[in-house]
């Protein structure tokens, strides 16, 4: 693994500035405004001064929070209130967030009375890992136990016919299910021995390999047909950049863990080339929102916007990729993904970073947080780029 001084630089202001920004910005941000310390739980819905603009709480973002500052509570220099910020949230999600059928709600009232409730599992998924990591801080086995139990239950309610409602008549397969379960196997594993954990990382890697990868369009399709079958509509053709980022950092979490295994390393990097050469967008920069596979208009529409999460997980997956095989394009493609976040999404007066930007960079909407923006995507890469530029730079 060679760099130029040059890059070294770079490297290391990057993550300097990553751990600056997540212990004295981000995550004081959502302690200041977001952090429900009357009724327990984190509020989201924050304007860009932070200002409170709608008291109805994201359950997803119960578990995000509880995960996010369990995990921050082991760093250097954590503020020890965030420890038990991460029980508060998953004491709110135990009291107030799941259904008498054990199928969890997506938002709640600031008080805990359901609001709505829809047919994703992955309110569950951000408890299972919100659990295990705070398993992970304290040492407490009871919640390694809870997430096992919950995990379970998840896998239970994905496989029953007929208990979660169909999201379309057509029979067919999700790739964000698909890709989410790795990511949350493998953090509850790491609370847990439990072989249910290696098993489902194993099963939802072949179907990715079988079912999503498309390489006559050199993607991961988001919907395909049971058998993997090409669906050409517009659902059908929709390529997710981002998601497939994400899936490509999350294979390599695994490579890693499994000794950098080959196979897994080159099924990893391949889905991260080719989520840049679809979401790059030459001309602004920044990582686009959706495409079409046979380069139809994309029917979604934001299907031009750059959102803040695709740009966090590309600063991810490049560095993963750089770690895993040396090839110097990745740190060319972490240097542009890093640039274009930190000359338009983050928030210079207030603080954060905007969710929202046009196509150009310029900001669609300045709020802080709503019901899917939050203390979640921003300070996770913040965490792991931060560790991944280290172990990249103690290899020189």
């Amino acid at each position: 693994m060679k760099m130029t001084a040059g890059q070294r630089t770079f490297l290391s202001s990057c993550a300097e500035q990553y751990r600056e920004d997540l212990l004295h910005d981000i995550l004081p941000f959502w302690m200041k405004y977001g952090y429900d310390r009357k009724q327990g739980g984190v509020y989201t819905c924050l304007d860009r001064d932070g200002t409170l603009m709608d008291t109805t709480k994201s359950v997803w973002f119960q578990g995000r929070f509880g995960y996010i500052m369990a995990r921050a509570s082991r760093l250097s220099g954590a503020d020890p209130e965030w420890l038990e910020a991460s029980r508060s949230a998953i004491e709110f999600i135990e009291r107030y967030c799941i259904d008498e059928d054990g199928h969890m709600f997506f938002t709640v009232t600031e008080d805990g009375r359901p609001v709505q409730k829809r047919r994703y599992v992955f309110s569950e998924c951000f408890a299972i890992m919100a659990m295990a990591e705070y398993s992970i801080a304290t040492g407490d086995r009871a919640y390694a136990e809870k997430a096992l139990a919950m995990f379970r239950n998840t896998l239970r309610m994905l496989s029953e016919p007929g208990f979660l409602p169909p999201k379309t008549y057509v029979p067919g397969r999700g790739h964000s299910i698909t890709m989410m379960l790795i990511n949350v196997a493998n953090i509850a594993r790491k609370a847990s021995p439990d072989p249910i954990f290696e098993e489902r990382i194993d099963q939802s890697i072949d179907e990715l390999a079988k079912y999503f990868m498309h390489p006559e369009y050199k993607t991961i399709l988001e919907s395909v047909g049971p058998e993997g079958e090409f669906m050409d509509t517009c659902a059908g053709r929709t390529i997710n950049p981002g998601h497939c980022m994400e899936t490509g950092w999350f294979i390599m979490d695994i490579a890693r863990s499994r000794g950098w295994d080959p196979v897994l390393v080159k099924m990893a990097t391949t889905i991260v080339d080719w989520s840049w050469d679809w979401g790059w967008d030459e001309p602004y920069g920044g990582m686009i929102n959706f495409r079409d596979c046979r380069h139809f208009p994309p029917q979604d529409y934001s299907q031009d916007m750059k959102f803040w999460w695709p740009q966090c997980e590309t600063i991810i997956a490049s560095l993963y990729s750089y770690l895993a095989t040396g090839e110097e394009k990745y740190l060319e493609m972490h240097r542009k993904a890093h640039e274009f976040a930190y000359t338009y999404l983050k928030d210079k007066e207030y603080g954060e970073w905007y969710g929202y930007l046009h196509r150009d960079g310029t900001v669609a909407q300045p709020a802080k947080g709503n019901l899917f923006k939050g203390p979640f995507h921003i300070p996770r890469m913040m965490m792991i780029a931060g560790e991944l530029i280290d172990e990249i730079l103690n290899r020189i």
